[in-house]
């Protein structure tokens, strides 16, 4: 009999998962643990590893919504017979329609018979697209639905949502640019930066870790990659993650900043037989406050004058951000469709001054050796969203320091990490 490919659970609120890729073609062998499948669920996106030895048959559509427990695809073993597909897929059932409203009897006039009008039918749609248009104020007949028999995804709903291009920010195509250090040795450090930052803010920390070959991501609509269009978090690990499989490590030590802190937590809960070590500075997705204002004047500051202020709140001694340091930050966003990009990925992944994302689950969830690294004078990123992180994961907090204990206090951090890989 061919094993069944159940639809795991992986947090607590999780009733469905959603196909977004399958490791492995129709027909091909799969040894029990190889990565499978990776799913999207309300809060992140995770790889699923293969409960048995066998051959891949009957696998969900990509984009198909799995109810938990429910079955997504069958493995079959060698030279057994391939049939129809043994049962259904489990899809989240659709909401049934309500019944339809009493119609008034209406007095026939001049013999002309009246007829009531026929319900419409409630539009189908998975339970967070419901809540996204919901919390949008929007009703869900306004989307156009592209899951089975048009069911609204809330990807439609993100889509839908998204702002209009700003002027001047064209959404371009292309893989994210990544940089290496020459020398080093052993498992390499991959290095993601923060919103509004690029590779080259790792510079102070770098030193520290020539041990080691480093490798400097820059995210999407950032220093020189692409700017791309995104339309959720997912949608950006998404991008993330292709890069670092493109690059074919063994293994690796990931080290994030802030929103590159988030990024590197979720690829750690979706890579995690690729992850060495995992290293976490004021990392984003652990509670949903942050300092909205800051993130309007990084993007909308077109000149030193009104980007040295914002840029001073990211520290804890203002000292730190000179004049030239601000003329260099500012050197680096002259870019019109630049700053119009990151001002769009901050209202996707910052709706009205919150993160929108929760990483919670993710944390709980990491078996690598990992570490925390927060100063407890962050204006941006209250610190105290450490404090929900599991007894396994080890806290470094710094009473002095800022948003950026890499730059600020950058042998300190060093040490830490040099100690950890």
């Amino acid at each position: 009999m061919p094993v069944e490919v159940i639809m795991p659970k992986v947090d607590m609120d999780m009733a469905s998962g959603k196909i977004m890729s399958w490791h492995v073609a129709v027909g091909q062998p799969v040894a029990k643990g190889d990565p499978l499948f990776d799913i999207e669920t309300d809060k992140a996106a995770m790889e699923v590893e293969s409960p048995a030895d066998g051959m891949l048959y009957h696998p969900a559509p990509e984009g198909t919504e799995i109810q938990i427990g429910q079955p997504c695809a069958w493995l079959y073993a060698e030279g057994e017979e391939v049939g129809d597909q043994p049962a259904a897929f489990g899809a989240a059932a659709a909401e049934p329609a309500p019944p339809p409203e009493p119609v008034a009897a209406v007095e026939p006039v001049r013999e002309l018979a009246f007829t009531a009008e026929p319900a419409l039918e409630k539009p189908r749609a998975t339970p967070r697209a419901r809540r996204l248009a919901s919390e949008a104020g929007r009703d869900l007949t306004s989307f156009v639905g592209t899951g089975p028999r048009g069911r609204v995804q809330a990807d439609d709903v993100l889509q839908a949502l998204a702002p209009a291009p700003s002027a001047g920010f064209t959404a371009e195509t292309g893989p994210l640019s990544i940089t290496r250090s020459k020398g080093g040795e052993g498992t390499p450090i991959v290095l993601i930066h923060g919103f509004a930052s690029d590779a080259t803010s790792w510079a102070p920390l770098e030193t520290h870790l020539r041990h080691r070959p480093v490798i400097r991501i820059d995210l999407p609509s950032h220093g020189k990659s692409p700017k791309l269009r995104i339309r959720c978090f997912a949608d950006l690990v998404k991008e993330v993650r292709a890069a670092v499989d493109d690059l074919h490590l063994d293994a690796a030590h990931l080290v994030g900043h802030s929103l590159g802190g988030a990024v590197a937590l979720a690829l750690a809960d979706t890579r995690p037989r690729k992850i060495a070590s995992l290293t976490l500075i004021a990392p984003g997705g652990l509670g949903p406050e942050i300092d909205g204002a800051a993130l309007t004047g990084l993007c909308n500051a077109t000149r030193v004058e009104s980007l040295a202020p914002w840029l001073r709140r990211l520290a804890a001694d203002e000292s730190l951000i000179t004049d030239g340091y601000a003329r260099l930050a500012m050197a680096s966003r002259n870019d019109p469709a630049l700053r119009h990009a990151q001002a769009a990925l901050a209202d996707v992944l910052f709706p009205d001054g919150t993160q929108a994302f929760d990483l919670r689950a993710a944390l709980d969830r990491v078996d690598m050796p990992t570490r925390i690294i927060w100063g407890k004078r962050d204006a941006i990123i209250p610190w105290s969203h450490a404090l929900r992180a599991p007894g396994k994961v080890a806290l470094h907090l710094f009473d002095g320091l800022g948003h950026m204990p890499q730059i600020e206090a950058p042998d300190e951090v060093g040490k830490i990490i040099r100690s950890l890989v």
